[in-house]
C-alpha cells in the first residue's frame, strides 16, 4: 500500500435539496488538492441533520481529476458519514474500477482532517493493480 498526503481547498454550493423539511441539504462540491495528490475534484453531497443537536449524516460522490504520484487520470470517490452528537464518522472510499488512464487499477481510500482553524488535508493510502 503507498500513501499520499497534502491539503486542499474545498468550496461548497448549496443547491436545492430534496423535499421533505429544512433538515435536507444538497451542495455542488469543488476542492483543488495540493501536494502528492495534484489536480480537483467536482461532486454532489447530500446531508441530513436531525431534531438532536450535531447529529445527522452525509453522503457524497466526486470525480478528481490530475495526478497522483505523476500519474496523470481521473477516479471517483464515494463519501459516506455519519456525526452523533458531534462525534464524527467518515469513510471515503475510491468507486471500484473508476481509475482512468494512468489510474487504472486504483483502489484506495482517503482519511480527510481539518485543524482548528478549518484547514483541510488528506491522508491517502491506495494500490494500482
Amino acid at each position: 500500500m503507498l500513501q499520499a498526503r497534502g491539503d486542499f481547498d474545498v468550496t461548497l454550493t448549496p443547491h436545492a435539496g430534496p423535499e421533505g423539511g429544512p433538515e435536507f441539504g444538497r451542495m455542488g462540491i469543488h476542492k483543488v488538492f495540493h501536494g502528492e495528490l495534484d489536480g480537483s475534484c467536482e461532486g454532489e453531497m447530500l446531508s441530513v441533520m436531525t431534531a438532536t443537536k450535531g447529529s445527522g449524516a452525509y453522503v457524497a460522490l466526486d470525480r478528481f481529476t490530475g495526478t497522483l504520484a505523476g500519474r496523470r487520470g481521473s477516479f471517483m470517490l464515494m463519501h459516506y458519514a455519519t456525526m452523533t452528537r458531534g462525534a464524527p464518522q467518515l469513510s471515503v472510499t475510491v468507486v471500484p474500477d473508476s481509475g482512468t488512464d494512468e489510474l487504472a487499477g486504483l483502489s484506495g481510500t482517503l482519511a480527510i482532517h481539518i485543524d482548528d482553524k478549518g484547514a483541510h488535508s488528506y491522508t491517502f493510502d491506495y494500490a494500482i493493480n
